[in-house]
């Protein structure tokens, strides 16, 4: 099989495309996969470190307000369309996905005007403005939730399929747990509440995260928290103000980036962060109870959608970013954590809408609509 994955910029988008394209690999060893982007974008770091060629071509995102470099950005990335052709005619693949994005747009009009099978992957559970701009030109939408389904109603057809992630389910007994809260540098004796907030950080969930710690709150649990890499030395100094070293906090353990995070998240107790598609997809899978502060100026709101696929389901408590603050959280994480049943329940309730066999779902459609 011969493919092209049109993914860009964020984790994201490139991610879920580099799965798909490990699944096809896995399938059919013979195949031969090139990937589309930008030049800006994380693609030029994470496709070619995943082995696969990436080609580019000029492509923008959309802003929303009418401005000159809006307008120009507009017509550079619909122009990039004669670029994606060019690409397609000489690569002549089986088949085109995309995962999301601006990038989709010119690649994808170039696809269906050569007439080539064409999919789109959807994570979020609100579909952006190229799935929904493009819904009614592919030949199908894979959807990671099933409530994006009822938002593309121009769309050929729309299968849930779940969205590709690195993290799986560990079942873990308290011995294999407990040597992960030891390596982390946690005691074993108390509950785990991991903090992040994308791998720059969150500064609303930071602030009041470093609150509680000043106010020494988690007297009765711990904290393991990703505070991201341009935050960290900020929140440093800023604890040495009160006298507290960042690498000695009774009952915290603070981070620049946690690498093993597929250990952390089967061994904690609790998750709080944003609300991306990724983070509701691997949070399901592993069954953990939420709570999720969805990014305020995320595109038409999708990080609160996303987050309401799992309160909707019992499984997490949602803070809007406008009402966040040390006390409400606290109260949230206390009565999570300390009501009888209530993290194992919403953990179960979490891992009940988990989609099973996403990879393989993704492939067998994809190779149904290459054969037709």
């Amino acid at each position: 099989m011969k493919v092209i994955v049109a993914a860009a910029r964020t984790g994201g988008h490139i991610n879920p495309g580099i799965a798909i394209a490990n699944k096809i690999k896995q399938e059919e060893k013979n195949s031969e996969i090139v990937f589309i982007g930008t030049t800006e974008g994380l693609e030029n770091d994470l496709v070619p470190r995943a082995g696969y060629e990436l080609k580019t071509i000029e492509a923008y995102g959309f802003n929303r307000k009418i401005t000159l470099k809006n307008l120009k950005d507009i017509i550079k990335t619909i122009n990039s369309k004669t670029d994606a052709k060019k690409i397609i005619e000489e690569f002549k693949p089986d088949i085109v996905i995309g995962t999301g994005g601006y990038i989709c747009v010119p690649v994808f009009l170039a696809a269906v005007s050569k007439k080539v099978p064409t999919v789109l992957h959807e994570s979020n559970a609100f579909p952006g403005a190229s799935i929904k701009f493009l819904s009614k030109k592919v030949d199908e939408i894979f959807v990671g939730f099933k409530d994006a389904k009822t938002r593309l109603p121009r769309a050929k057809k729309v299968v849930v399929t779940g969205t590709p992630t690195k993290v799986k389910f560990l079942d873990l007994n308290e011995n294999q747990k407990n040597k992960i809260k030891k390596d982390i540098g946690l005691r074993d004796d108390l509950p785990v509440v991991l903090v992040f907030g994308g791998s720059q950080g969150a500064k609303s969930i930071n602030s009041a995260i470093l609150e509680i710690i000043k106010k020494h709150k988690n007297e009765k649990y711990q904290i393991i928290w990703a505070a991201g890499q341009s935050q960290y030395d900020l929140i440093k100094e800023e604890l040495e103000d009160y006298k507290i070293a960042i690498q000695n906090i009774k009952n915290t353990k603070i981070v620049p980036y946690i690498y093993n995070m597929e250990d952390v998240l089967n061994s904690c107790d609790l998750v709080v962060s944003r609300s991306g598609a990724m983070t509701i997809t691997e949070i399901a899978k592993v069954g953990k109870p939420g709570i999720f502060i969805p990014l305020p100026y995320a595109t038409e709101n999708h990080q609160e959608y996303n987050a309401k696929v799992l309160a909707n389901a019992g499984a997490a408590k949602i803070i809007l970013d406008k009402d966040l603050n040390a006390n409400i959280l606290e109260n949230q994480i206390e009565d999570i954590l300390f009501t009888p049943g209530k993290k194992e329940e919403m953990g179960l309730k979490a891992r009940s809408i988990e989609v099973k066999d996403v990879e393989e779902n993704i492939y067998k459609e994809i190779k149904k609509l290459v054969e037709k």
